[in-house]
Protein backbone atom coordinates (compact mmCIF):
# COMPACT_ATOMS: atom_id res chain seq x y z
CA UNK A 1 0.00 0.00 0.00
CA UNK A 2 2.77 2.04 0.76
CA UNK A 3 4.64 1.29 -2.71
CA UNK A 4 1.20 1.82 -4.44
CA UNK A 5 1.28 5.63 -2.74
CA UNK A 6 4.46 6.77 -2.66
CA UNK A 7 3.93 5.97 -6.72
CA UNK A 8 0.85 8.16 -6.85
CA UNK A 9 3.11 10.94 -5.23
CA UNK A 10 5.82 10.66 -7.67
CA UNK A 11 3.50 10.81 -10.51
CA UNK A 12 1.37 13.54 -9.13
CA UNK A 13 4.84 15.67 -8.60
CA UNK A 14 5.69 14.54 -11.95
CA UNK A 15 2.35 15.97 -13.60
CA UNK A 16 2.62 19.42 -11.66
CA UNK A 17 6.03 19.42 -12.87
CA UNK A 18 4.61 19.20 -16.86
CA UNK A 19 1.81 21.13 -16.22
CA UNK A 20 3.66 23.92 -14.59
CA UNK A 21 4.65 25.52 -17.97
CA UNK A 22 1.04 26.23 -19.26
CA UNK A 23 0.13 27.60 -15.87
CA UNK A 24 3.30 29.84 -16.29
CA UNK A 25 2.18 31.16 -19.94
CA UNK A 26 -1.08 32.13 -18.88
CA UNK A 27 -0.65 33.70 -16.14
CA UNK A 28 2.20 35.66 -17.44
CA UNK A 29 0.00 36.78 -20.59
CA UNK A 30 -3.32 37.57 -18.75
CA UNK A 31 -1.35 39.72 -16.48
CA UNK A 32 2.04 41.22 -17.95
CA UNK A 33 0.29 41.15 -21.93
CA UNK A 34 -3.97 41.64 -21.37
CA UNK A 35 -3.24 43.23 -17.71
CA UNK A 36 -6.13 41.54 -16.42
CA UNK A 37 -6.91 40.17 -13.31
CA UNK A 38 -7.88 36.35 -14.43
CA UNK A 39 -11.53 35.77 -14.26
CA UNK A 40 -13.28 32.68 -11.87
CA UNK A 41 -9.54 32.28 -9.98
CA UNK A 42 -11.56 29.83 -7.93
CA UNK A 43 -12.67 27.53 -10.40
CA UNK A 44 -10.02 27.93 -12.73
CA UNK A 45 -7.28 26.55 -10.18
CA UNK A 46 -9.83 23.78 -8.97
CA UNK A 47 -10.15 22.62 -12.78
CA UNK A 48 -6.46 22.67 -12.53
CA UNK A 49 -6.25 20.62 -9.69
CA UNK A 50 -8.46 17.92 -11.71
CA UNK A 51 -6.15 18.02 -14.63
CA UNK A 52 -2.96 17.21 -13.15
CA UNK A 53 -5.04 14.42 -10.44
CA UNK A 54 -6.46 12.87 -13.65
CA UNK A 55 -3.42 13.20 -15.90
CA UNK A 56 -1.93 11.61 -12.94
CA UNK A 57 -3.88 8.29 -12.70
CA UNK A 58 -4.12 8.20 -16.79
CA UNK A 59 -0.42 8.44 -16.73
CA UNK A 60 0.09 5.16 -13.59
CA UNK A 61 -3.29 3.55 -15.34
CA UNK A 62 -1.04 3.50 -18.83
CA UNK A 63 2.21 1.99 -16.91
CA UNK A 64 0.43 -0.26 -14.81
CA UNK A 65 -2.41 -1.62 -17.06
CA UNK A 66 -2.11 -1.03 -20.91
CA UNK A 67 1.24 -1.02 -21.57
CA UNK A 68 1.83 -4.63 -20.29
CA UNK A 69 -1.63 -5.72 -21.36
CA UNK A 70 -0.52 -4.91 -25.14
CA UNK A 71 2.98 -5.98 -25.29
CA UNK A 72 1.81 -9.45 -23.57
CA UNK A 73 -1.23 -10.04 -25.75
CA UNK A 74 1.15 -8.92 -29.01
CA UNK A 75 3.69 -11.04 -27.57
CA UNK A 76 1.69 -13.89 -26.99
CA UNK A 77 0.15 -14.30 -30.06
CA UNK A 78 3.04 -14.12 -32.26
CA UNK A 79 4.74 -16.80 -30.43
CA UNK A 80 1.45 -18.76 -30.94
CA UNK A 81 1.89 -18.20 -34.63
CA UNK A 82 -1.33 -17.32 -35.45
CA UNK A 83 -1.23 -14.47 -38.19
CA UNK A 84 -4.84 -14.62 -38.81
CA UNK A 85 -5.75 -14.13 -35.27
CA UNK A 86 -2.43 -11.51 -34.99
CA UNK A 87 -4.13 -9.45 -37.84
CA UNK A 88 -7.52 -10.00 -36.17
CA UNK A 89 -6.50 -8.65 -32.78
CA UNK A 90 -4.68 -5.35 -34.47
CA UNK A 91 -7.36 -4.10 -36.19
CA UNK A 92 -10.20 -4.47 -33.81
CA UNK A 93 -7.61 -2.85 -30.69
CA UNK A 94 -7.31 0.13 -33.59
CA UNK A 95 -11.02 0.11 -34.45
CA UNK A 96 -12.09 0.16 -30.58
CA UNK A 97 -9.38 2.71 -29.15
CA UNK A 98 -10.06 4.86 -32.15
CA UNK A 99 -13.89 5.06 -31.39
CA UNK A 100 -12.90 5.42 -27.83
CA UNK A 101 -11.61 8.73 -28.33
CA UNK A 102 -13.04 11.36 -26.72
CA UNK A 103 -11.32 13.86 -28.78
CA UNK A 104 -12.42 11.96 -32.13
CA UNK A 105 -16.41 12.20 -30.80
CA UNK A 106 -15.92 16.09 -29.99
CA UNK A 107 -14.80 17.15 -33.44
CA UNK A 108 -16.89 14.43 -35.37
CA UNK A 109 -20.19 16.53 -33.34
CA UNK A 110 -18.64 20.03 -34.15
CA UNK A 111 -18.38 18.67 -38.10
CA UNK A 112 -21.71 17.80 -38.01
CA UNK A 113 -23.01 21.07 -36.69
CA UNK A 114 -21.00 22.95 -39.38
CA UNK A 115 -22.38 21.12 -42.06
CA UNK A 116 -25.74 21.26 -41.55
CA UNK A 117 -25.09 25.06 -41.05
CA UNK A 118 -23.68 25.05 -44.53
CA UNK A 119 -26.31 22.90 -45.90
CA UNK A 120 -24.11 20.15 -46.54
CA UNK A 121 -26.74 17.78 -44.69
CA UNK A 122 -30.46 18.40 -43.43
CA UNK A 123 -30.63 20.03 -40.07
CA UNK A 124 -32.07 17.03 -37.98
CA UNK A 125 -30.21 15.30 -35.20
CA UNK A 126 -31.32 12.00 -37.29
CA UNK A 127 -29.00 13.51 -40.10
CA UNK A 128 -26.17 14.97 -37.80
CA UNK A 129 -26.31 11.59 -35.79
CA UNK A 130 -25.90 9.44 -38.82
CA UNK A 131 -23.23 12.19 -40.05
CA UNK A 132 -21.03 11.44 -36.60
CA UNK A 133 -21.34 8.19 -37.20
CA UNK A 134 -20.43 7.56 -40.24
CA UNK A 135 -17.35 9.45 -39.59
CA UNK A 136 -16.57 8.61 -36.31
CA UNK A 137 -16.48 4.80 -37.95
CA UNK A 138 -14.49 6.18 -41.38
CA UNK A 139 -11.85 7.09 -38.60
CA UNK A 140 -11.97 4.04 -36.90
CA UNK A 141 -11.86 1.60 -39.60
CA UNK A 142 -8.87 3.71 -40.87
CA UNK A 143 -6.73 3.18 -37.20
CA UNK A 144 -7.85 -0.62 -37.46
CA UNK A 145 -6.38 -0.72 -41.04
CA UNK A 146 -3.60 0.80 -40.40
CA UNK A 147 -2.41 -1.43 -37.15
CA UNK A 148 -3.29 -4.74 -39.54
CA UNK A 149 -0.72 -2.96 -42.44
CA UNK A 150 1.78 -1.73 -39.64
CA UNK A 151 1.86 -5.45 -38.24
CA UNK A 152 2.45 -6.80 -41.92
CA UNK A 153 5.27 -4.36 -41.73
CA UNK A 154 7.03 -5.88 -38.53
CA UNK A 155 6.35 -9.26 -39.78
CA UNK A 156 7.50 -8.66 -43.17
CA UNK A 157 9.93 -6.10 -42.14
CA UNK A 158 9.00 -3.76 -44.98
CA UNK A 159 10.70 -0.63 -44.53
CA UNK A 160 8.76 2.41 -42.89
CA UNK A 161 9.70 5.15 -45.44
CA UNK A 162 8.37 3.58 -48.57
CA UNK A 163 4.48 3.10 -46.84
CA UNK A 164 4.76 6.61 -44.99
CA UNK A 165 5.78 8.31 -48.77
CA UNK A 166 3.08 6.38 -50.37
CA UNK A 167 0.20 7.10 -47.93
CA UNK A 168 1.11 10.96 -48.27
CA UNK A 169 1.50 10.54 -52.00
CA UNK A 170 -1.62 9.21 -52.17
CA UNK A 171 -3.23 11.99 -49.90
CA UNK A 172 -1.55 14.44 -52.20
CA UNK A 173 -3.38 12.61 -55.41
CA UNK A 174 -6.95 12.42 -53.79
CA UNK A 175 -7.16 15.63 -52.43
CA UNK A 176 -7.87 17.73 -54.90
CA UNK A 177 -10.66 15.35 -56.03
CA UNK A 178 -12.15 15.64 -51.90
CA UNK A 179 -15.19 17.39 -51.53
CA UNK A 180 -13.79 21.47 -49.76
CA UNK A 181 -15.78 20.76 -46.86
CA UNK A 182 -13.89 17.54 -45.42
CA UNK A 183 -10.70 18.04 -47.00
CA UNK A 184 -9.91 20.14 -43.29
CA UNK A 185 -12.08 17.56 -41.64
CA UNK A 186 -9.51 14.74 -43.23
CA UNK A 187 -6.12 16.39 -42.34
CA UNK A 188 -7.35 17.34 -38.59
CA UNK A 189 -8.73 13.60 -37.90
CA UNK A 190 -5.08 12.31 -38.58
CA UNK A 191 -3.83 13.22 -35.27
CA UNK A 192 -7.61 13.17 -33.58
CA UNK A 193 -7.19 9.18 -34.66
CA UNK A 194 -3.70 8.96 -32.71
CA UNK A 195 -4.60 10.43 -29.33
CA UNK A 196 -4.53 9.63 -25.43
CA UNK A 197 -5.66 6.34 -25.64
CA UNK A 198 -5.07 5.10 -29.05
CA UNK A 199 -1.30 6.01 -28.75
CA UNK A 200 -0.38 3.92 -25.55
CA UNK A 201 -2.10 0.80 -27.14
CA UNK A 202 -0.83 0.97 -30.52
CA UNK A 203 3.20 1.77 -29.13
CA UNK A 204 2.44 -1.49 -26.61
CA UNK A 205 1.60 -3.52 -29.42
CA UNK A 206 4.30 -2.45 -32.04
CA UNK A 207 6.63 -2.78 -29.33
CA UNK A 208 5.46 -5.65 -28.09
CA UNK A 209 5.07 -7.49 -31.19
CA UNK A 210 8.42 -6.18 -32.13
CA UNK A 211 10.19 -7.98 -29.68
CA UNK A 212 8.50 -11.57 -29.51
CA UNK A 213 9.42 -11.60 -33.12
CA UNK A 214 13.02 -12.76 -33.78
CA UNK A 215 15.01 -10.67 -36.02
CA UNK A 216 13.00 -7.69 -35.19
CA UNK A 217 14.26 -4.61 -33.17
CA UNK A 218 11.93 -2.63 -30.89
CA UNK A 219 13.16 0.94 -31.57
CA UNK A 220 13.37 0.16 -35.24
CA UNK A 221 10.72 -1.63 -36.26
CA UNK A 222 8.15 -1.30 -32.84
CA UNK A 223 7.74 2.42 -33.83
CA UNK A 224 5.76 4.07 -36.69
CA UNK A 225 2.38 2.27 -36.71
CA UNK A 226 1.16 5.94 -35.25
CA UNK A 227 2.25 7.25 -38.31
CA UNK A 228 0.24 4.95 -40.42
CA UNK A 229 -2.81 5.46 -38.92
CA UNK A 230 -2.58 9.13 -38.99
CA UNK A 231 -2.24 9.51 -42.40
CA UNK A 232 -4.41 6.06 -43.36
CA UNK A 233 -7.39 8.38 -41.47
CA UNK A 234 -6.94 11.38 -43.90
CA UNK A 235 -7.26 9.02 -47.05
CA UNK A 236 -10.46 7.44 -45.49
CA UNK A 237 -12.07 10.60 -44.98
CA UNK A 238 -11.22 12.13 -47.54
CA UNK A 239 -12.52 9.02 -49.21
CA UNK A 240 -16.19 9.08 -47.08
CA UNK A 241 -16.46 12.60 -48.22
CA UNK A 242 -15.93 11.70 -51.83
CA UNK A 243 -18.85 9.00 -51.44
CA UNK A 244 -21.41 11.53 -49.91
Amino acid sequence: MRLVKNRLLLQLFRSTVDLLPIMVVIAVFQLAIIRQPLANTGQLLAGMACVVVGLTFFIEGLELSLFPIGEAMAGALARKGSLFWLLVFAFLLGFAATVAEPALLAICNEAANIASEGKLIAATGSAKQSYVQGLRFTVATASGAALLLGVLRILKGWPLHRLIIGGYTLIIVITPFAPPGIVGIAYDSGSIATSTITIPLVTALGVGLSTAIKGRNPVTDGFGMIALASLNSMIFVMAYGMLQ
